[in-house]
């Protein structure tokens, strides 16, 4: 039964990061805590060994057929990883029911960003258009990025805070990284998903990694199973993806975030 539990729940993680290139750490550590009884801190270390194997999966297709933006994803996967060992660090100072509270108002808060960004603007709007009152980066009319001193900053800045949210809630941060993309860098959704999955896969490496070195078991079976189910679900939230607008991808990975995040508040805080 609890082999089947578990590869149910990597294919839920593995959906939701084939259909938005993030969410799948929001869903895992709820999963494992409350579906699989397993400890908060615990979650946290198999959370992010399933999510980052999980990403391998869809981020080498996409890498392959050059829909990844490496050097942005560099930027980002670079200060994440050296933000993670701090998460890391930060999670283990924190009682379970703190960390999962922190976790669901994070899970609002991300959520609100992409249901507004998701909203249709007041006409068409080229996604390499620059946009200097929203953006420290701009693109060129071909869409290619045009890495000055601050857009480089501010990738990094957002990359080493992708990564202590990493560390610390046990996520491999795609919840945080799509949208900085599409915000930050006028990123296409389709393009931010594609490179988000790239930068997963080595964050979430230098947390798992962080986790492993401290001493904190790691039940390999179970993170096996997650991550079969995983792969599964990358394969159908892969397809999924594909017959969706931008739009409509953010406002059902908003919703789905938000009823997460209520179902953590409930469990954490009255049972």
């Amino acid at each position: 039964m609890t082999m089947a539990l578990a590869i149910l729940f990597g294919c839920i993680v593995g959906f939701a990061l084939g259909l938005t290139g993030g969410g799948g750490g929001i869903f895992a550590v709820p999963l494992l805590v409350y579906g699989l009884g397993v400890h908060p801190s615990e979650a946290v270390g198999i959370s992010l060994a399933a999510v980052g194997g999980t990403a391998i999966s869809g981020a080498l297709p996409r890498l392959l057929r050059n829909e990844v933006e490496l050097r942005t994803g560099l930027f980002f996967a670079i200060a994440g990883m050296l933000g993670a060992p701090i998460g890391s660090y930060l999670s283990k100072k924190l009682p379970g029911d703190v960390l999962l509270t922190l976790f669901a108002f994070l899970m609002f808060v991300v959520a609100y960003r992409m249901w507004q960004k998701a909203k249709p603007s007041a006409g068409p709007k080229p996604a390499c258009e620059p946009d200097a009152d929203r953006s420290a980066c701009q693109r060129t009319e071909s869409g290619e990025l045009i890495l000055t001193s601050r857009c480089a900053r501010l990738l990094l800045l957002i990359g080493l805070a992708t990564g202590v949210l990493s560390g610390l809630f046990g996520v491999g941060g795609g919840f945080v990284i799509v949208p900085a993309l599409v915000l930050f860098s006028g990123m296409h959704i389709h393009r931010a998903i594609a490179t988000s999955l790239f930068v997963i896969v080595l964050i979430s490496a230098s947390g798992a990694f962080s986790h492993f070195i401290s001493g904190k078991d790691f039940p390999v079976m179970l993170t096996l199973e997650f991550l079969v189910g995983g792969f599964l679900g990358m394969w159908l939230g892969g397809l999924l993806s594909k017959r969706l607008n931008g739009a409509t991808l953010q406002k059902v990975f908003a919703t789905a975030v938000i009823l997460v995040a209520l179902f953590v508040i409930v469990k954490s805080t009255l049972l």
